[in-house]
């Protein structure tokens, strides 16, 4: 969940380790932290609680010079957002400092065991315990750096991601991970480090991606070198990343997450191509062609996910039954991995996830992946752990989502879903030909219906200023648009944190109907769909019940637009399509409410874009 970076080679340290804090901050932002060590050796450590501008007004009148660095924003797991618990720590001779991503799980016990030995602790981290325990490591047996690191991780239990730098080799960085991503930038003279390729792809295109339990010495003279944890030496695969610059800056919006919004067509066609011809009569994924068999021979598909990555599992799921006839379970990935399975070779494991990283997903990949199950990653971020712990999969090409709260990776998983349940019922045969066509044509038009419902945002927004008050929103939907109402009331509760849930529009009277009244905003997705007839009488039962609603419909809708309170309306899609569709104005309707609200939109209090730890 922390962001990591690290520097070494002729530049200027800390504006490099800056720059990619505030690239990484997506990762967490309760303190940030930085040490260097300076032209006389000195290895200043200065953090502060907030966010990384907190960080660059506490050093205005300090040294910040040096070649040599580590940098790090926190999202806390261990102790209370604070100065003291922010990294980087010393350890208790201040030769070393450390920084961490990661949960050792175990610290209380090796705290205890160092506390007996007479060492203090200033902090009430897991990490603090963690540089105190190489430092004693290498101190009590007169080792070097790499060797204590070797042996302190021999002794931990969890997940960790670090970096050290000792005060008397101002020309080395040690760094280490395991189950938390770490990544090294190869440049011209100099080496970069950070938890992702975020804050590397300015500098170089060169990275190498570490693997569990491998650590590497990043030397200002010999270069690098990457040994495991019995001091094996690995020999490292050398890949070549591509980001767009533009994407990681906020190009004139207000907000990464409006910026994300609006990027949404342009995404789409971008996960589209060459994967769909031109004349929009053919989808053609590689995935699907190299491992035809394993996946028309599959019993059932299993999804694994969390969060927005559960709700586009579950239009998946719809997806799949509908044109493949194959089942499809749904799953939490923090609950599979956890109530032993029943996960056959022969099953096909789809993992979903924007990071790639996320721990829970991440293990139910190695759970089931060590039960005999073919694995299927979707994921956006290009060489992450996840692609590289599957079979095979699809990336979605939607380009880095720095806005917490998840956007255009949503629809881009439901945009590689419906191409991978149309290529494989193609396959299966088991979707008539005038079907797959019209589904085919029908997903081209997708970006342009999606601009279509973004030009709308002016209305959104002024929609979004009679609803700052409300405590409770109820989200409601059917079929395909079930999930919709999920992930639309997830963002609202993500960004301006008013209470809000999502339902099948039928259990409504299950239940929720005991809420509503005149002060209840609920919204409704009413497009014209084989469901309408349904949905139309649960806004009858809300309105009885003096509910104010907002109702998502189809263009030139006469009849629900007649009985509800507000209506946004939609372009005319296939039932199936219409998430990607219907999210944008919920999407937007959060944002508005959001900022109203004066929220800060894009890194939303308690959250981190990526959850790398349980």
């Amino acid at each position: 969940m922390c962001g990591i970076v690290g520097y070494i080679g002729p530049k200027d340290a800390y504006p490099v380790l800056v720059k990619g804090l505030k690239r990484l901050e997506y990762r967490g932002y309760d303190s940030a932290g930085v040490a260097l060590i300076n032209g006389g050796g000195k290895l200043n450590v200065y953090k502060t609680k907030g966010k990384v501008a907190e960080l660059e007004d506490f050093v205005v009148d300090k040294d910040v010079s040096g070649n040599i660095g580590i940098a790090h924003t926190r999202w806390a797991t261990h102790g209370e957002p604070c100065s003291a618990n922010a990294h980087p720590h010393y350890s208790s001779s201040e030769s070393l400092a450390l920084i961490h991503n990661g949960i050792i799980e175990n610290y209380a016990v090796l705290k205890e065991k160092l506390q007996s030995k007479g060492y203090v602790f200033k902090s009430s981290t897991d990490t603090e315990v963690l540089v105190q325990l190489i430092g004693h490591i290498k101190d009590t047996n007169g080792l070097d750096l790499l060797t204590a690191v070797q042996l302190a991780l021999r002794e931990v239990i969890g997940a960790y991601a670090i970096a050290v730098l000792e005060k008397e080799r101002p020309d080395m960085i040690i760094a280490a991970r395991k189950s938390s991503p770490l990544v090294v930038g190869i440049g011209e003279g100099e080496f970069f480090l950070a938890s992702d390729a975020t804050p590397i792809v300015e500098y170089t295109d060169k990275v190498v991606y570490l693997e569990d339990e491998e650590i590497v010495a990043l030397h200002r003279e010999k270069g690098f070198k990457i040994v495991n944890l019995s001091n094996v030496e690995t020999t490292p695969e050398i890949k070549q990343v591509s980001l767009n610059l533009g994407r990681l800056e906020k190009g004139g919006y207000p907000h990464f997450m409006l910026k994300e919004i609006f990027e949404q067509p342009d995404c789409i066609c971008d996960c589209m191509k060459g994967r769909m011809n031109v004349e929009a009569n053919h989808v053609v994924l590689s995935a699907v062609i190299d491992n035809k068999r394993k996946l028309l021979e599959a019993g059932r598909f299993i999804i694994v996910a969390c969060g927005t990555s559960w709700h586009a599992g579950l239009i998946g799921k719809q997806l799949i039954e509908t044109f493949c006839r194959i089942p499809v379970e749904v799953e939490y990935a923090s609950e599979f991995r956890y109530r032993d399975p029943a996960v056959r070779p022969g099953d096909v494991v789809i993992a979903l996830s924007q990071s790639g990283e996320t721990a829970d997903t991440l293990a139910a990949v190695e759970l089931a992946r060590s039960r005999g199950a073919f694995i299927y990653g979707i994921c956006n971020a290009v060489g992450s752990s996840i692609p590289r712990a599957t079979h095979t999969g699809s990336y979605i090409h939607v380009g880095p989502e720095i806005g917490v709260a998840s956007t255009k990776a949503f629809t881009g998983q439901v945009t590689v879903l419906t191409m991978l349940a149309l290529a494989l019922a193609k396959e299966k045969q088991t979707i008539e030909e005038h079907v797959y066509l019209n589904m085919v044509k029908e997903l081209s038009r997708i970006p342009e219906k999606m601009k279509k419902v973004l030009a709308l945002n002016d209305k959104i927004k002024e929609l979004s200023r009679m609803f700052t008050y409300a405590h409770n929103f109820i989200y409601l939907g059917r079929g395909f648009s079930y999930p919709v109402a999920l992930e639309g009331a997830l963002k609202l509760k993500e960004i301006s944190y008013i209470h809000a849930e999502g339902y099948p529009a039928a259990e409504m009277k299950h239940g929720p109907i005991a809420l509503i009244d005149a002060e209840m905003p609920v919204v409704v997705i009413a497009t014209h769909n084989a469901l309408y007839e349904k949905v139309l009488s649960n806004i009858q039962e809300i309105k009885a019940r003096k509910g104010r609603v907002i109702a998502v419909v189809t263009e030139g809708d006469k009849t629900v637009s007649g009985i509800v309170d507000f209506c946004i309306e939609l372009p005319e899609t296939a039932d199936c399509l219409e998430p990607l569709t219907a999210i944008v104005p919920l999407q937007l309707l959060a944002y508005h409410i959001a900022v109203c609200k004066g929220r800060d939109v894009d890194r939303p209090r308690n959250l981190a874009k990526s959850v790398t730890v349980e």
